[in-house]
Order: C-alpha cells, then sequence, then structure tokens
C-alpha cells in the first residue's frame, strides 16, 4: 500500500454517520461537476425542439446498425485471436496498488505458480494487480494475456509489459466475455469497481449454470471479509436464498488458490494442461 493510499484511509471518517455523510456529500459534489447528461435519445420528426432535446446525440436505425457492426468486428477480433488458448484462469485485481505493495507481490506470486500448473493467467491487460499477475505468469514461462480496454480519457491504450499477447476493445463488455469465454476459473485479488464487475459475474454465472460449474477464488482474507459478511446480510435480508452462500473460497494463499482450482477442475480439463517445459 502506498504512502497516499495510508494517508487517504487515515482520513476516512470512522463513526458510521460521518461516513454516511461524507458519502453523500461525495455523491453531490460528483454530480454537481458531471456535465449535460450523454443520454443516446430516439430521432424525433418535431420541427422544433427544446435546447435540453437538441444537446442528447441522436439515435437512428443506421447509427444502430453501424454499432451493431462495430460490436461483431470487436467480437471477431477476439475470437480470432484469443480461440486457441489453453486452459486459462482469469485474474481480477485493482490497477491502485503498484510494484512494491503486499497485493502486488502477492499477485505475482499468483501468477507464476498459475502458470507452472499449466495454466494460462489472463487479466484485463491493466498496471497494478493486473501487471502483477501477467508478470507471475510470463517470468514462469507462461502464457500471459491481456484483454485490454479504450478508456474515454485516455489517448490510447496503455497494457502493461508483461503481455505475451493484447487484445484491445472498445467495449467493456467485449472485453468481459473474452474473459468469460476462455476461462475455465476465477482469481479475484483486491479490487474495487471493475473486480467487483468481474467477481459478480462470474458468480451469477457460475450460479445459474451458465457456465462451468468452475471455481471462483478471492485471494486475501482481510479484504474479503467483509463481502463474505454482506452476502450474509443480503441472505438474511432474504434477498439472497441460503444456498447462495459460499459461492467463492476466501484464502490468503497463492498455493492454495491454485490447488482448489485444480481440484474443482473435471480430469479431462486438466489433461490439457501444460505446465512450462513439459512439451521439451
Amino acid at each position: 500500500m502506498t504512502d497516499r493510499d495510508k494517508t487517504d484511509q487515515a482520513s476516512l471518517p470512522m463513526d458510521p454517520d460521518q461516513r454516511a455523510a461524507q458519502w453523500d456529500r461525495q455523491w453531490h459534489d460528483h454530480w454537481s461537476k458531471a456535465g449535460p447528461v450523454g443520454f443516446e435519445a430516439r430521432l424525433e420528426t418535431r420541427e422544433h425542439e427544446s435546447a435540453h432535446e437538441f444537446l442528447l446525440r441522436r439515435r437512428t436505425p443506421q447509427g444502430e446498425r453501424d454499432r451493431m457492426n462495430r460490436i461483431m468486428q470487436e467480437f471477431t477480433r477476439g475470437f480470432e485471436q484469443l480461440y486457441g488458448l489453453g486452459p486459462a484462469i482469469a485474474v481480477y485485481g485493482s490497477s491502485q496498488f503498484p510494484e512494491g505493495t503486499a497485493y502486488y507481490d502477492l499477485g505475482v506470486d499468483l501468477g507464476r505458480k498459475l502458470a507452472r500448473a499449466g495454466f494460462t493467467v489472463m487479466t484485463g491487460g491493466g498496471p497494478g494487480l493486473m501487471e502483477a499477475a501477467n508478470r507471475g505468469a510470463r517470468e514462469a514461462g507462461g502464457p500471459s494475456i491481456g484483454c485490454n480496454i479504450r478508456l474515454p480519457h485516455e489517448p490510447e491504450p496503455n497494457p502493461n509489459q508483461y503481455l505475451d499477447k493484447v487484445v484491445t476493445f472498445n467495449h467493456f463488455f467485449t472485453s468481459k466475455v473474452m474473459l468469460v469465454k476462455y476461462s475455465c476459473g476465477f482469481v479475484c485479488l483486491p479490487g474495487g469497481f471493475g473486480t467487483l464487475d468481474g467477481l459478480f459475474e462470474a458468480a451469477m454465472l457460475i450460479r445459474s449454470g451458465t457456465i462451468g460449474p468452475f471455481p471462483l477464488v478471492l485471494l486475501g482474507r482481510q479484504f474479503w471479509s467483509p463481502l463474505r459478511e454482506f452476502v450474509f446480510h443480503l441472505v438474511d435480508e432474504g434477498a439472497v436464498a441460503r444456498d447462495g452462500l459460499g459461492f467463492a473460497i476466501i484464502t490468503d494463499s497463492a498455493d492454495e488458490a491454485v490447488d482448489l482450482i485444480l481440484r474443482g477442475l473435471p480430469d479431462d480439463v486438466k489433461g490439457l494442461l501444460k505446465p512450462p517445459g513439459s512439451e521439451e
């Protein structure tokens, strides 16, 4: 954890009422600076429009067809470049923990051990803990893949330097489909909104029987334990059935994470694993 992170955490209010007040304050601060709405409205044929309607982008049938073609091209490019992957593990994690932090070291250890077990390591291809997992895989001689995203506020994509292959997408959902489609297990290192997005997407797809069942591991017991408590809260409130508990396993050990994944896979998938040097 960086000195800045420690300072930021130390300044967070501890009292629940103070936390709630800060939450509300930051919500209002954010929306006061958000600028004009970016909603895309359907095309109207009225001769006169209000100023608000004039500012909205126009949705047309041809525009929708053009968008669908661009999306299909993204999917096609992803499928063409990734179809030959061996069994892969999708690793999610924050971009905010740089080299020198304990979480980064944990990510490197995880990537290294996944690669030694014969897995391809797939991440979003960014910095922080994504870089750490890719770095560990590369250093162990295993395949290291990134499904990178082109962000609106960045002039160019900036994938990390430890990738054997990077596929860059314009849409988050195409990148997420690739990470899920080619993976037979999922590991979440400590992370924020993007990590939670990947975590709950994997959990929902596994729980619904849409994919897998594949193992889902949360690495970092202290970090993820509050999430477990929140899921118990959801069960207590009746929002989640009791059999929804235990959708993921929490551990501090990269060794245990890899062992849990291996134990959760069928033998025919294990037979496809090729640890570095096994073909020599």
